[in-house]
């Protein structure tokens, strides 16, 4: 190689090697606010946390699956299935019958009116809200799943209009209310209704482990595990153990794999990396928040690229810890919230730092 030539190509190298840098320093950098959020009222204590999200007021609602120990009731009860709190951590709403609500209460989102979606992995339903607790819609009859017994330890049938089996999180388009479901932890699939709760269409199955590893579109490694829709309409669903996000426009169409490879050596990853995803506030969505819960931290991605930035987080009980970090939501100063199930049971704040 000529001298010319390697010279050329040092300083191509050298000069992505400083772009990398400079994105990675631009990148948002995060810190705990430990005061975040204050105490629940006397008596009340958390169970796993299956979910949260965020509505338009930023109140920071948690889904609460209200398991807690035999121990603990005798000096505390469990705190009800939905709380919602502001920006101070005050709590400023709570509600939902135990006996109602999904079993195994898992993931959560707010529509453009504030009505509130939780879904059940441990049941065949999801259920829409008021932001006052009013039971508005439900997809699906609790405790039947869309298997081959009805039951849920009967095979998975992926294909059912009427009946879920296992969701585990909700997106709402806000041009026209329709609900597209991530079912789940039985199914394979992406179901979509109408906002009266009528099925429009489906897409997803099983992934086989080649196509796991080859990153074949819509077909999910094991656990289909969070669905979020971004500001330009595409829907973006974890496909947990497939470590990556899997991105499709409204009608199923996949456009792109955003890979998490930070986990087992290969596919399908027991655990897998990417739990939950979220956006940054700016109207762009100029970064993705992914929830790595094999490795207990929260990535920021280049949203273009994919490539990881930064991040924050490690295994622990600490604050700033996770210990089963499991969701994320995002409100609209660009505060991230981490609720961890397991025995994590509680939820923080990250706040962005210069």
């Amino acid at each position: 190689m000529n001298r010319l030539r390697f010279g050329l190509l040092t300083t191509v190298a050298f000069q992505m090697l400083v772009v990398g840098q400079v994105a990675a320093q631009d990148a948002p950098q995060f810190e705990v606010d430990s005061s975040w959020p204050r105490p629940l009222p006397e008596g009340w204590i958390h169970g796993q946390l299956g979910g949260n999200c965020v509505d338009s007021h930023d109140h920071i609602a948690v889904v609460d699956r209200r398991n807690i120990t035999e121990e603990e009731t005798q000096t505390s009860r469990a705190a009800p299935p939905i709380q919602l709190f502001d920006t101070e951590g005050n709590l400023v709403g709570a509600f939902g019958d135990p006996q109602v609500v999904p079993m195994s209460i898992h993931g959560c989102v707010f529509d453009l009116d504030n009505n509130i979606y939780v879904a059940g992995n441990a049941d065949g339903i999801i259920q829409k809200y008021s932001h006052e607790g009013e039971l508005l819609l439900q997809i699906g009859s609790k405790g039947a799943f869309d298997s081959s017994t009805g039951l849920i330890d009967g095979a998975p049938q992926n294909s059912s209009p009427a009946q879920l089996f296992r969701p585990s999180d909700i997106a709402v388009d806000p041009d026209n209310g329709d609900i597209y479901i991530s079912d789940g932890y039985g199914n394979r699939r992406v179901a979509v209704f109408n906002k009266e709760g009528d099925f429009l269409r489906q897409w997803g199955r099983q992934a086989s482990v080649e196509e796991s590893r080859a990153g074949v579109g819509g077909a999910f490694a094991r656990v289909v595990h969070c669905i979020t829709m971004s500001n330009a309409g595409l829907l973006y669903v974890c496909d947990r153990q497939g470590d990556r996000v899997q991105v499709f426009d409204k009608q199923g169409n996949f456009i792109r794999n955003i890979w998490v490879k930070t986990g087992t050596p290969d596919v399908p990853d027991p655990r897998g990396t990417v739990w939950t995803v979220d956006f940054s506030p700016d109207e762009e969505q100029q970064y993705l928040y992914v929830m790595n819960g094999f490795k207990e931290v929260v990535h920021v991605l280049d949203h273009q690229s994919g490539e990881v930035l930064s991040g924050f987080g490690r295994p622990g009980h600490y604050a700033g810890d996770f210990t089963h970090g499991h969701t994320i939501a995002v409100d609209s100063m660009g505060n991230i919230y981490v609720a961890e199930t397991a025995t994590g049971r509680r939820v923080q704040r990250f706040v962005p730092v210069q």
